[in-house]
Order: structure tokens, then C-alpha cells, then sequence
């Protein structure tokens, strides 16, 4: 890349054209190193406090709380909560899922076990239904307030594209 930006810079060329020509491929080639380059995480700092947070349990109180066959709460009540029924809620989540990866549990790089795309669209559809704040979520759902937005964000992406032609 060095290269380029020396044939850009060179003064003994008159011609224009090359000139444009050299900008096109440096912002090109500079495009490309964007593309390429991953989004930098905080990774191991020292002296950082670290949070073990139990996702099982969050996510197994959520599952009996709502989802399990003989559920704690009630369909009224999942529908005061959730601001819908539950077979729309899971409707929802089905093909959020099924667009975003994101929304798919997986296993970190330690072999846990991440979050559950019920836990994260709970938490997208708590914060979108009373404007609850992230961390708030974060004592029963087990979930960081950095997923929680995260969460939030692509949930918001796929529920307009999937839903937004036919329904915004």
C-alpha cells in the first residue's frame, strides 16, 4: 500500500487521469482493509472485574416462568408482560432466529454454552415494551447490559427485515 500512496504522491506525473486512477484503487485497497479488519473487544484486561454469570440458570428460569408446558405464569400474564400472546412471541422469535445467527445459541470458545435467543429477545422485548434499562434485565436474565443492547440492536434489524414490507 506504501507503493500506491508513493505513485499518488509522485509529482513528476501531469497526466490527471492517472492521478484519479491511483486514488480509485488506494480507496479501493483501503476499503478492502476496513472489510477485513474484526471489531476489537476488550479481551483480558488486568485488574478487570469479571462477572460469572450463571446463563443456565437465566435462561431455565425464563423457560419455566413462561415457556414450559405447565408454566408458572399464566397466558394473562404472559401477555400483560410480553405485550403479546405467546404463540405471536414465539412466532417472532422463531424467525429471528432463523434470519440472525446472532439469535442462534452457540458454544464460546471455552465450550459454554452462550445465551439463548429466548433470553435475548426477552430482553430486546423488555426494553422496547417498558423502557427498561439494560442493566436492569441483567438480575433474572443473567445477560451483560453490553449483550443486552446488542441484543437490542439486532433484534430491531431483523424485525424490519423480516416483518417491515408487510407490517411497517
Amino acid at each position: 500500500m506504501s507503493s500506491l500512496l508513493d505513485l499518488f504522491f509522485d509529482d513528476e506525473s501531469d497526466e490527471s487521469d492517472d492521478d484519479f486512477e491511483m486514488a480509485a484503487v488506494l480507496i479501493a485497497e483501503m476499503e478492502e482493509m476496513e472489510r477485513n479488519e474484526r471489531p476489537k473487544r476488550g479481551g483480558s484486561v488486568p485488574g478487570r472485574e469479571v462477572v460469572h454469570r450463571n446463563k443456565q440458570q437465566g435462561h431455565d428460569k425464563l423457560f419455566d416462568y413462561y415457556f414450559a408446558d405447565n408454566p408458572v405464569f399464566g397466558p394473562v400474564t404472559f401477555r400483560r408482560r410480553f405485550r403479546m400472546s405467546k404463540q405471536l412471541f414465539l412466532r417472532i422469535a422463531a424467525a429471528v432466529e432463523a434470519h440472525c445467527p446472532y439469535f442462534q445459541q452457540t458454544r464460546n470458545a471455552s465450550g459454554d454454552l452462550g445465551h439463548s435467543s429466548l433470553k435475548k429477545i426477552t430482553a430486546a422485548l423488555r426494553m422496547l415494551a417498558y423502557g427498561v434499562p439494560a442493566d436492569s434485565l441483567d438480575d433474572w436474565l443473567h445477560i451483560a447490559e453490553s449483550t443486552i443492547i446488542l441484543s437490542l440492536k439486532k433484534f430491531m434489524k431483523a424485525v424490519i427485515e423480516i416483518f417491515g414490507e408487510r407490517y411497517l
